[in-house]
């Protein structure tokens, strides 16, 4: 196993106390700007959690077979995860209703509401909306995550094929698969006529269920085995795709999503995820 260790607090005397919590006989490894490993034989390892949320560490148990090399895709949710903002909540503030959609917005992401359900009713209320508010949202606000090109990098390095599955909008997700050189990219399609949004969505509707097929029907066309998989994502319609997937990340997630992840990133970027699997 590999105790990893990352976040732009990190100290020497962090790692000093953290190598004294696991009377460890090795020394931490650096394998990134903010980002250090140390072997381990321990499970138990419980002291060592609880320090790193109090210092504001991000922290991982992984096993020594969990190597870049390893994987073949990564699936990642985008909005909140790949990008910054949540899409439909900036369309929503050109209409002067954020505050509402983004309600509930957040209600979804914790998994209080049906995605698809609260999906229709956020896109019901921006009905009339000229598609240029669209472009603007691209121009002014959308912007990637810290760690994302990074990240995206390291997946190219190592043969490893990326896919955006977003219960977001292709109008944005063609942009981001464009941007960072994705190699596959599904999201949900406005519909538009006549130069504006008619409050409906075109086919059916990306949710949860749907990511993880996705996931599933990717993986078996390129003939990857199960373990060989990531997935990243912060809300609750992200859990059935981090399911299927071997390794699922939470990254700057929803409790409900860092509970059932594989691994949680709270203080670090998209590239520490890549720091989780080199050694």
């Amino acid at each position: 196993m590999r105790l990893v260790v990352q976040g732009r607090a990190i100290t020497v005397a962090h790692l000093t106390h953290i190598h004294r919590l696991t009377g460890g006989n090795t020394q931490f490894m650096q394998v990134g700007e903010f980002s250090y490993y140390l072997p381990t034989q321990s499970s138990d390892v419980e002291a060592v959690k609880a320090f790193c949320a109090e210092q504001q560490i991000d922290y991982a148990l992984v096993p020594d077979a969990q190597r870049l090399s390893h994987f073949g895709l990564c699936v990642m949710d985008m909005d909140s995860t790949l990008i910054s903002i949540e899409c439909i909540d900036e369309i929503a503030d050109m209409m002067q209703i954020k505050p509402q959609v983004s309600a509930v917005t957040e209600a979804a992401m914790r998994g209080e509401l049906d995605f698809a359900e609260s999906l229709k009713q956020r896109v019901a209320l921006l009905k009339g909306l000229p598609e240029a508010a669209l472009q603007r949202v691209v121009d002014e606000r959308l912007k990637l995550n810290p760690g994302a090109k990074q990240w995206i990098a390291a997946c190219k390095a190592n043969n490893i094929k990326t896919m955006l599955v977003s219960g977001g909008f292709t109008f944005f997700a063609d942009h981001v698969q464009q941007l960072l050189g994705l190699d596959y990219a599904v999201s949900n399609t406005l519909e538009i006529i006549d130069g504006k949004l008619t409050g409906n969505i075109v086919g059916d509707i990306v949710d949860a269920e749907r990511k993880a097929q996705e996931l599933l029907k990717l993986r078996d066309n390129l003939g990857l085995k199960a373990d060989q998989t990531i997935a990243i994502g912060d809300g609750a319609n992200d859990l059935k795709m981090m399911a299927v997937a071997t390794v699922g990340v939470a990254y700057h997630a929803k409790p409900l999503v860092q509970a059932q992840a594989t691994y949680a990133l709270n203080f670090t970027g998209l590239d520490s995820v890549a720091a989780l699997f080199t050694a």
